[in-house]
């Protein structure tokens, strides 16, 4: 399997440490994290370049589709896939997050034993 650079930004530093530790068990991903967009965004400012981002819609400031907005404004992150991960799992809302251009959505709550592959299926 090819290594796979992943950025994880959430602002709930729970669900930051269940994914890191989820992510963890797949030696194949090469995880980053950030708390927040602008983090993620500086991030990207500063030089990092990941193979695919996984983005929380709902963090106050800049919310998942505000982020994704910018990160496609940029040269480095307009084609890198992003996947949203989000509580709201209607149908409706999904189907907002793909129109936005996202790869997929993980809806919450998720299993973190089988949350790499499920990454992974998405890309």
């Amino acid at each position: 399997m090819t290594r796979l650079a992943l950025l994880y930004v959430d602002d709930d530093d729970d669900i930051r440490t269940v994914v890191e530790m989820a992510l963890a068990l797949d030696a194949d991903i090469a995880l980053r994290v950030a708390a927040s967009g602008a983090e993620a965004l500086t991030a990207v400012a500063g030089g990092y370049r990941p193979d695919a981002i996984v983005l929380d819609v709902m963090m106050p400031g800049m919310d998942g589709p505000a982020v994704l907005e910018r990160l496609r404004a940029l040269p480095a992150t307009a084609t890198v896939p992003v996947i949203f991960m989000t509580a709201r799992g209607r149908q409706a809302d999904l189907d907002f997050y793909r129109a936005r251009g996202a790869a997929g959505v993980i809806v919450k709550p998720f299993d973190p034993m089988t949350l790499p592959t499920q990454i992974r299926a998405l890309l």
